[in-house]
């Protein structure tokens, strides 16, 4: 094949994309799904869109296959979230190419995806590749806001369009340079989300005359412990697979301390002795914790009146195996009865996926034959991702877009001046298209 074709037809797939905006709320990703299903009608490949509410598109569309094996899904997002333009150097929907990076919101997370499983499910039509099983794309919307009118919905009213034996989405693929070595990661797991809102009380009064008992204060000091509390360690398998591998990948002394960690023992210790920089122990932690992070403050009504309540919205992530109850013994534990805690639903569960598979397996030779340096690991990712839903059907879900970041360009994910290198667009459509058609042939 010709991959420098491969590649440009991506790149340019993924600029067209870009261009369409459907930053969520509200979405608009309809638009975006009549754009794919253009393109898959040139290729006499018939799409089915369906909205869960108007504007919000999801697009499905299906290469048959023998029936041999059960089917593989290809699955990514259309939203994006929000942006501040003037803190962009370029148009966040102009899809330009600069020094050999695509800009634009999407440019990583997740069009970029689309636009590869778009390019690999239209040159496995071309090339005729005789499919042991059915492979199916899926472009869905509201990912960025839960997935309510998208692979949630797409999970509870259409399963029968969707429903496979694995899986590859977003979250996973990704290459760095670790302590010299070639690491990339394969998305096994993610965590559960319980947001929740924190409420603390005073007594209302004239704000001229001030007084301790006042809920924005009692707030604050919640909000400090909160900021320093240290939560238990919860090892899930995942996390356990991921710290051994890297243990053994690295060596030295960074290798006992990641083992320490790997059996839950001296985490605070174990994590001030890695060798790592400081976003790097931050994953580490996250990854072995419940996390509860403050985001949005509500109190008061006039400058001048002191309030009798004031509240914080709570982004937290659990890891797997824990739940709403479990994680509120923790907060418990730390902030005591004074204050409110009201989670928001629904509350969601982590999700791991078992590594020992074939297409997993797959995908570690596909990497290695492209980077003979790779050592390739499974992760969890502490956010979340449509797995969650897509799980639901029994489907076995791998993150994996593969990619090698040398240029800093995952720490623009949801930030300003997001873009891509187009190597590595490039580089992997390639690797999923090697994996696709050789997985697909398989039963």
């Amino acid at each position: 094949m010709n991959w420098s074709a491969v590649r440009d037809e991506a790149v340019g797939y993924l600029s067209d994309l870009i261009r369409i905006n459907t930053t969520n709320p509200p979405g608009n990703e309809i638009s975006a799904c009549q754009y794919l299903a253009q393109v898959l009608a040139r290729e006499d490949i018939a799409a089915t869109i369906l909205e869960a509410a108007p504007g919000r598109g999801n697009l499905v569309a299906r290469l048959r296959g023998s029936g041999r094996g059960a089917p593989l899904l290809l699955m990514a997002h259309l939203d994006v979230v929000p942006v501040e333009p003037a803190r962009w150097k370029y148009d966040p929907f102009g899809g330009e190419i600069h020094d050999g990076f695509l800009y634009g919101r999407g440019a990583l997370d997740t069009k970029d995806l689309v636009a590869m499983e778009l390019a690999v499910f239209l040159w496995l039509k071309r090339n005729q590749v005789p499919l042991a099983r059915d492979v199916i794309f899926m472009a869905n919307a509201d990912e960025e806001a839960g997935g309510r009118f998208g692979a949630a919905w797409m999970a509870l009213e259409h399963a029968d369009l969707i429903r496979a034996e694995y899986a590859i989405n977003e979250g996973g693929g990704f290459g760095s340079t670790i302590l010299g070595k070639r690491i990339y990661t394969i998305q096994t797991g993610e965590k559960g989300a319980a947001r929740f809102t924190l409420r603390a009380f005073g007594r209302p009064g004239h704000a001229s005359i001030p007084q301790r008992d006042n809920a924005v204060l009692n707030l604050a000091r919640a909000l400090d412990t909160l900021g320093r509390a240290e939560f238990p360690m919860h090892v899930s398998v995942t996390a356990r697979n991921y710290l051994e591998g890297l243990a053994n990948a690295l060596g030295g002394a960074a290798a006992a301390s990641l083992r320490q960690l790997a059996e839950g023992k001296n985490g605070k210790r174990a994590l001030a002795h890695l060798p790592l920089d400081e976003g790097m122990r931050g994953l580490l932690y996250a990854m072995l914790h419940n996390t509860a992070t403050p985001t949005k403050l509500n109190a008061g009504s006039k400058i001048n009146v002191i309030p009798s309540v004031a509240e914080a919205q709570v982004d937290a992530r659990l890891t797997p195996g824990q739940t709403a109850e479990t994680f509120l013994h923790e907060l418990r534990a730390v902030l005591g009865e004074e204050y409110e805690i009201e989670f928001h639903q629904p509350t969601t569960r982590g999700i791991e996926a078992d590594p020992q598979s074939p297409l997993y397996d797959t995908m570690v030779r596909v990497l290695k034959q492209h980077d003979p340096a790779a050592i390739v690991l499974p992760d969890l990712v502490v956010g979340a991702t449509d797995a969650r839903h897509i799980t639901k059907l029994g489907v076995k879900v791998y993150g994996f877009c593969p990619m090698f970041d040398e240029a800093g360009e995952m720490e623009r994910v949801h930030g300003d001046d997001e873009r891509i290198r187009l190597e590595n667009v490039g580089f992997g459509a390639r690797i999923l298209y090697q994996v696709v058609s050789e997985f697909a042939q398989t039963a």
